[in-house]
């Protein structure tokens, strides 16, 4: 009688570590499936992994799951969802750095900027180590006219990075809505050598050292295969959408804009920071 009692108080123990086991091993299909692009597996193993465990503080894998789960939707393209997830992991566990900065990043994508902000800032509470490279930040930042704080943010990332054309750009665009164009290009950080093509003759353009024609002769130039060209073509219409804002043209900004988003579609982040910059113009 009293082996008995003793295997049956096992059990439940055994039967939480065989299905913590199971959601192990769900969590790893969904991150292998990410890897691989394949973002609607990724999506059903997290679904399963959470159908097996949906007590926190009972397998300590909830959290995450709600984190790959949400990460499937993000590069679904399913912002919303991902929202959900990322907010539902952050109830889990308040301290989950990685959910607040992916729900900034789908905030933004959703054109909910102060709310992307304010959970950038969340974030970097947890993780002040990575307060200098969170470019992501001063995009939005740029989007909610706080133009003084985006420029600090570009400044401390250009130590991280001094070959990075975007990150002068974006604190080019800063300097010139609040100051002007003149006092932004005599402000432009240095950059040394930016390898993707036609970031140079990017930087060239905002230095006022180069033409548009000169951006899109650059990314046309070569033979890059035709994933190559798409991306050289986006990156090259979208700064030459910023730029010509800049300068007050806002019909080649729209111009250039759609085309970016309408015509060079990419799965990054700067494709979604195009068609949110693209729908701010439409609106005016």
């Amino acid at each position: 009688m009293r082996l008995l009692s003793f295997l049956l108080l096992g059990l439940p123990a055994l039967a939480d570590s065989s299905m913590i086991v199971q959601i192990e091993e769900l969590l790893s299909v969904s991150q292998e499936a990410l890897l691989k692009n394949e973002f609607e597996k990724s999506a059903e193993a997290a679904k399963r992994a959470l159908a097996l465990g949906d007590d926190e503080l009972k397998f300590g894998k909830t959290t995450r799951a709600y984190l790959a789960h949400g990460r499937a939707y993000e590069l679904l393209g399913r912002h919303k969802e991902a929202v959900a997830d990322f907010t539902r992991a952050i109830g889990l566990d308040p301290k989950a750095a990685e959910a607040y900065d992916r729900r900034g990043s789908e905030q933004f994508k959703l054109g909910r900027l102060a709310e992307s902000l304010a959970d950038f800032d969340r974030f970097l509470r947890l993780r002040p180590d990575a307060s200098a490279g969170h470019w992501k930040r001063g995009i939005t930042l740029y989007y909610l006219g706080k133009f003084d704080e985006g420029c600090k943010q570009f400044e401390g990332y250009e130590k991280l990075d001094t070959n990075d054309v975007e990150n002068a750009v974006w604190h080019f665009l800063c300097v010139a809505r609040k100051d002007g164009v003149a006092k932004a290009r005599a402000s432009l950080l240095k950059i040394g050598k930016d390898k993707r093509v036609p970031m140079m003759e990017v930087y060239a353009l905002f230095a006022g050292k180069a033409k548009p024609e000169d951006v899109l002769q650059a990314a046309e130039a070569g033979r890059p295969t035709a994933a190559q060209k798409n991306a050289r073509l986006f990156y090259a219409h979208l700064y030459l959408g910023l730029y010509h804002e800049a300068q007050g043209n806002t019909e080649l900004a729209r111009k250039h804009l759609g085309e970016a988003t309408d015509n060079h579609r990419l799965g990054h982040y700067m494709w979604d920071v195009a068609r949110v910059h693209r729908d701010l113009l439409r609106k005016k």
